[in-house]
C-alpha cells in the first residue's frame, strides 16, 4: 500500500492527471484498472471541474466503488476508488 496521512482511505496506486481535461482523466483511469486487481483501490488526482462528474459515472457504470470524494484545495480534486 501507498503512504499516505490523515483519513483518507489506503490505495494501492495513483493517477495523477493534473493539468488534463475531459475527456483524458477517464480515459486514463480506463487504462490503470485494467493494470490493477478486483479490490484494490485507485487514487486518482485531478484539475478538471469535470471528473466532480465524470468519476461518480465512471464508477456507477463499471461496478467500482468510489469511497472518496475530496477537493484537496480550490484546484485539486482527489478521488478513491475501489475496483469491483
Amino acid at each position: 500500500m501507498a503512504d499516505n496521512t490523515g483519513t483518507l482511505p489506503n490505495f494501492d496506486a495513483v493517477l495523477d492527471t493534473t493539468g488534463l481535461y475531459c475527456p483524458e482523466p477517464i480515459m486514463l483511469m480506463h487504462n490503470k484498472v485494467r493494470d490493477m486487481t478486483p479490490g484494490q483501490v485507485l487514487k486518482v488526482i485531478a484539475t478538471d471541474p469535470a471528473t466532480t462528474r465524470d468519476v461518480p459515472k465512471f464508477c456507477q457504470f463499471l461496478g467500482h466503488e468510489l469511497l472518496e470524494q475530496d477537493t484537496a484545495d480550490e484546484s485539486n480534486y482527489l478521488y478513491f476508488i475501489r475496483l469491483a
